[in-house]
């Protein structure tokens, strides 16, 4: 019993995660600039050289018919390239900020038919369009698949990870470069991945105090305005120096994760109880059944026949009440918790009870 407890305890310190206080941190860490960001692009194209494990549909017979149309080669009438080397596929990747003609990033290629594997493969010429429909990049190379297949004759088979996608590092060729607003103004914007009052005043102040008085001012909860140089060298020195500020953002709302499916339960170090008493214990109902043979006096003319006995028992275990004091700190209720001896499943209980009885000054967020 003495291990099973140990255990217990080791499990809720294990499964309880303590945020430290809030440091300083720097700007770019919390923050980016407005209209500095990637653009997704998506294209779709055709993978050959697979050992017979590529598509068996329609279309992607007709994307090789219309490849090689385009290569010159006019297949016959009513021919219907059944090829199992080639594979329909979807490539897409992210074009960067910034990101300049020639340059290369690198793109993903999922299969989109019944193709088994991409292994071995090669992307043809592919081009990556954005939302808007123009082109900004070409993809074209080897795919490196980090998963497999296998089969047997008799129909068994074992697959690794996913084999009908892989990546091809580099392969993709930027064609048209995309114009962001960085230098289109006399101001720059600082959005906040988190959106915080407390952390968008503290950014503000913190720029203003390095820089010079009403440098920044803080727009809402997410957003701080920064006048910057309208040159565009010094613009990017100034940018430099803003995201290499180091300021102490505000701390974390009062907030509990519960994963209901794996058990965690992550409590930062905000959550305060009202005061609160709170029962912890258990009931155990054990069922178990004997069959009994009734066997007849000797000459009797009876029959021998066996009988169930069912015996039910009940163990309430050991009910133990702890008292939360006004305003109790995390560090309280883990060594609470910890003292009654209760399992993952039965902190979450605590916790709903505490929540409901309006004791819990936190937000409860199971997923």
């Amino acid at each position: 019993m003495l291990d099973q407890k140990l255990i217990l305890k080791a499990a809720s310190l294990c499964l309880l995660l303590v945020i430290q206080p809030a440091m300083a941190e720097r700007v770019k860490d919390v923050a980016s600039v407005a209209g500095v960001r990637g653009n997704m692009l998506v294209g779709y194209g055709l993978v050959v050289g697979l050992n017979k494990t590529g598509d068996k549909t329609k279309f992607s017979g007709q994307s090789l018919r219309s490849m090689l149309a385009r290569l010159g080669i006019t297949l016959p009438p009513g021919v219907d390239p059944k090829s199992k080397n080639i594979a329909a596929v979807t490539v897409h990747a992210e074009l960067p900020a910034f990101a300049k003609p020639g340059q290369k990033i690198d793109v993903t290629v999922s299969s989109i038919g019944d193709a088994k594997s991409l292994r071995g493969g090669s992307l043809l010429m592919t081009p990556l369009k954005a939302a808007n429909g123009q082109v900004y990049a070409l993809a074209q190379g080897n795919l490196v698949v980090g998963g497999l297949t296998a089969s047997g004759e008799d129909g068994s088979s074992i697959t690794v990870n996913i084999p009908s996608a892989g990546r091809i590092p580099g392969g993709g060729m930027i064609e048209k470069s995309v114009n962001t607003p960085f230098g289109d103004s006399s101001t720059l914007t600082l959005n906040l991945h988190t959106a915080d009052f407390t952390t968008a005043n503290r950014l503000a102040m913190a720029i203003n105090h390095a820089i010079g008085p009403s440098t920044a001012r803080p727009i809402d909860g997410a957003s701080v305005k920064i006048n910057a140089p309208r040159d565009h060298s010094q613009r990017v020195s100034f940018a430099s120096l803003i995201e290499n500020l180091t300021f102490e953002p505000a701390k974390a709302p009062a907030r509990i994760i519960v994963n209901s499916r794996t058990g965690t339960v992550v409590i930062n170090s905000q959550v305060r109880v009202r005061p609160a008493a709170v029962s912890h214990g258990s009931l155990t109902v054990t069922i178990s059944e004997d069959q009994q043979v009734s066997q007849p006096g000797a000459f009797s003319g009876g029959e021998t026949v066996t009988t169930p006995n069912s015996t039910v028992e009940v163990d309430e275990g050991d009910s133990r009440m702890f008292v939360f004091n006004p305003g109790v700190s995390l560090n309280e209720i883990v060594r609470a918790v910890n003292q009654v001896g209760a399992a993952p499943g039965d902190l979450v209980a605590i916790l709903e009870a505490l929540k409901s009885a309006g004791a819990l000054r936190a937000e409860l967020i199971v997923i």
